[in-house]
C-alpha cells in the first residue's frame, strides 16, 4: 500500500508541475494553424498549383524545425466562389479549428468580404492572391497585407507597350466583375495620361465564367479597332481566343492581355496559343535565377510537374507568413500587423518587401509576347517588372487609402 500510495503521490505531483509550466513552453509544441479560404473547385487551374505550392513551402520549412520551434499546419476550406460563405469560413476556422493566421482568396469580391472580416474581427489577413486595388487602397485596414501583384500594378506594367504601339482605337473585353471593373478603368485613365487623343471605340463586359464567346467578338470586330485591351482569363479567355481566331479578329491585331501569359491559362490554349500578344505572365521554362532554380527543382521533385504561377504564389504565401511570425515572435495580430509593415523577404521571383504605407507587397510579374513552341504557348522577350516599379506615388496612395 505504500508503495502505491507513493506512486500516486509522485503522479500527481508531476501533474501539478506539467500545469504549472509555462504556457509558451507548452505552446512551442503546437503547430502554428494557418487558416486557408480559396475557390478551389471555380478556379482549379490556379488553385491547384497554389495548394502545391503552400504544402512543399510547409515541407521545406517544417523540416527545417519549423516556426520559433513550431511546426506549420493548414487548414484549407473551399469559398464556393462566394463572399458570404467566405465569411462563414473564416469564423469557422477561427471559432472552431482555433487557427493561428487567415490567408488566401482568388476573386476579387471574395477577397474584399475577407478583408472586411479582418477589419472587424481585427483579425491579421494576408490576402494571398486576390488582384482587387480596393484591398490595399479604397478597402485597405490596418489587418489586412496582400501578396500578389495587383490589377492596378499588371495594367500599369503594359501601359509603356500600349503607348509604343502608338494606336488610337481601342477596344475592351473584360469579365464583368470587380477585378474586370478595376483594370479597365486603370488602363483607360493611364492610357489617356500617356496618350490623350486615344479613343475607346468599343467595350464588352462579360459574367464571370460564361462570355458568349461568338457576339463578343462580332461586337469587337464591327466596331474596328486599332488594337485590343483584353482582361478574360481562365475558360473565358480560351473561348475568346478560339472565337477570335476563328472569324479572324486577330490578324494583324495587336493585343494587350493581363494574366495570358501565365501557364494555367495558356496550357489549355496550347497550339491555339495566340502569338504576338503582349502579356503579363510566368515563362517558368526561361527564367535564370537562383531563387527560381531552386524552386523549381523542389516543385518537380516534389510533384512531378512543373510549376504554374498559382505554384509560386501559394509557396510565396507561406513564406510570407513564416517571416512575418519570425519578425513578430509571435502568431498575436498586433505583433503580425507591425512585423508586416516593411517586412522583407526572398521570394521565387526575388526579393519583395510589404510597404508599411498601403500593405501591398512589391512582388512583380513577367511582361513578354506569346509564342509557340512545339506545340505549346510561351513567353519570348520577356522581362521582369519589379513590383515597386508600377506603383502609384505615395502622395496618390494617401489620398486612396483611407486614414487609419
Amino acid at each position: 500500500m505504500k508503495a502505491v500510495s507513493r506512486h500516486l503521490l509522485l503522479a500527481a505531483c508531476a501533474g501539478l508541475l506539467a500545469a504549472a509550466a509555462p504556457w509558451g513552453a507548452r505552446a512551442a509544441q503546437d503547430a502554428i494553424r494557418i487558416g486557408e479560404i480559396n475557390s478551389y473547385k471555380a478556379q482549379p487551374a490556379f488553385l491547384e498549383p497554389y495548394r502545391k505550392g503552400m504544402i512543399l513551402a510547409v515541407e521545406q520549412i517544417n523540416a527545417e524545425g519549423g516556426v520559433l520551434g513550431r511546426k506549420l499546419e493548414l487548414v484549407i476550406r473551399d469559398d464556393n466562389a462566394n463572399p458570404g460563405e467566405a465569411v462563414r469560413a473564416a469564423e469557422e476556422l477561427i471559432s472552431r479549428e482555433r487557427v493561428d493566421l487567415l490567408t488566401g482568396s482568388f476573386l476579387s469580391h471574395v477577397g474584399l468580404a475577407l478583408t472586411d472580416y479582418a477589419r472587424q474581427k481585427q483579425r491579421f489577413f494576408l490576402a494571398s492572391e486576390t488582384l482587387t486595388d480596393k484591398v490595399t487602397w479604397e478597402n485597405g485596414n490596418p489587418y489586412t497585407f496582400r501578396l500578389r501583384t495587383s490589377t492596378y500594378m499588371q495594367v500599369a506594367m503594359l501601359i509603356p507597350e500600349a503607348v509604343k504601339l502608338n494606336k488610337r482605337r481601342w477596344a475592351l473585353v473584360y469579365p464583368n466583375y470587380e477585378y474586370g471593373q478595376s483594370a479597365v478603368a486603370t488602363f483607360k485613365r493611364l492610357l489617356r495620361q500617356a496618350q490623350p487623343d486615344v479613343e475607346f471605340v468599343a467595350e464588352q463586359a462579360t459574367p464571370l465564367g460564361k462570355v458568349d464567346a461568338g457576339s463578343v467578338v462580332q461586337a469587337l470586330a464591327d466596331a474596328r479597332p486599332d488594337a485590343i485591351f483584353n482582361v478574360l482569363f481562365a475558360t473565358d479567355l480560351t473561348r475568346f481566343v478560339r472565337e477570335g481566331t476563328t472569324r479572324g479578329l486577330f490578324k494583324d491585331m495587336p493585343v494587350l492581355s493581363v494574366l495570358s501569359g501565365e501557364p494555367e491559362y495558356l496550357g489549355p490554349l496550347r497550339d491555339e496559343t495566340p502569338e504576338g500578344w503582349i502579356v503579363t505572365g510566368y515563362p517558368w521554362q526561361s527564367i535564370d535565377t537562383p531563387e527560381h532554380d531552386a524552386f523549381l527543382k523542389a516543385y518537380q521533385d516534389r510533384f512531378g510537374e512543373h510549376p504554374r504561377l498559382g505554384s509560386v504564389v501559394g509557396y510565396s504565401t507561406i513564406l510570407s507568413l513564416a517571416e512575418g511570425v519570425k519578425k513578430a515572435g509571435s502568431t498575436d495580430t498586433p505583433a503580425m500587423v507591425e512585423a508586416f509593415k516593411g517586412l522583407k523577404l526572398t521570394i521565387p521571383f526575388g526579393p519583395i518587401e510589404y510597404r508599411a504605407l498601403d500593405h501591398q507587397s512589391t512582388m512583380g510579374a513577367y511582361v513578354g509576347r506569346l509564342a509557340l513552341k512545339d506545340g505549346e504557348g510561351i513567353m519570348t522577350d520577356f522581362r521582369y517588372v519589379d513590383g515597386a516599379d508600377v506603383l502609384p506615388s505615395d502622395e496618390e496612395v494617401r489620398k486612396l487609402r483611407p486614414a487609419q
